[in-house]
């Protein structure tokens, strides 16, 4: 990993990432949580598009941040490893997927991460930010944060989206961030961050 693209993380941090793939491939044999092909490929399509959002996210200590359908704790985990002194609520309506979330932060001891079974809508706020990998439009992105946020000036809801999103964000206020700015090559090149004020 080029430690350039990503000035925010410390040796502590570069040294649990790159623990990352061996605990992936250890939980993914029990419970598949990354497809196959997206685990010999789990730094390009899932750690650093994860920290990708670290170079837009309004960070500072103490903020609740929220991970939309965390899946298999992207983009939740990496971003807890590089940010500790922000506190990460990784949510998911699939119990084994957050079985392998918590496993995972355990090993890490990542004492910031708390991994929720539940769908966003029943969670309980509030939240300053929320992160998401392409789980729904983001108008139902929006829908689910409703009444959760924060009373911070910066609320807001971060996607990771890829392809012509042109008619779900019609009539929607947002801000694109292309990936490519950061992150070379053909992966990112139609990846963006959707930002959503709250």
């Amino acid at each position: 990993m080029d430690s350039s693209m990503f000035p925010f993380l410390s040796e502590s941090a570069k040294a649990k990432l790159s623990l990352l793939p061996d605990l992936y491939a250890h939980w993914n044999a029990q419970i598949n949580v990354v497809s196959r092909k997206d685990l010999d490929n789990l730094w390009e399509r899932h750690i650093l598009h994860s920290l990708a959002l670290g170079q837009v996210l309004p960070l500072r200590a103490g903020l609740r941040v929220a991970d939309i359908g965390t899946g298999g704790g992207f983009p939740g985990i990496p971003l807890a490893i590089a940010f500790p002194e922000v506190d990460w609520v990784l949510v998911d309506s699939v119990a084994k997927k957050i079985k392998v979330v918590q496993a995972i932060a355990d090993a890490l001891e990542l004492s910031n991460v708390r991994a929720v079974w539940g769908r966003m809508e029943a969670v309980k706020g509030p939240f300053d930010l929320a992160v998401t990998r392409a789980v729904a439009p983001a108008g139902e992105l929006k829908r689910w944060m409703k009444g959760n946020w924060s009373s911070k000036p910066s609320t807001a809801l971060f996607a990771l989206k890829g392809g012509d999103l042109s008619e779900e964000l019609r009539g929607i206020r947002h801000r694109i961030h292309s990936l490519s700015q950061w992150l070379p090559g053909e992966f990112y090149e139609t990846k963006v961050v959707v930002e959503l004020p709250a």
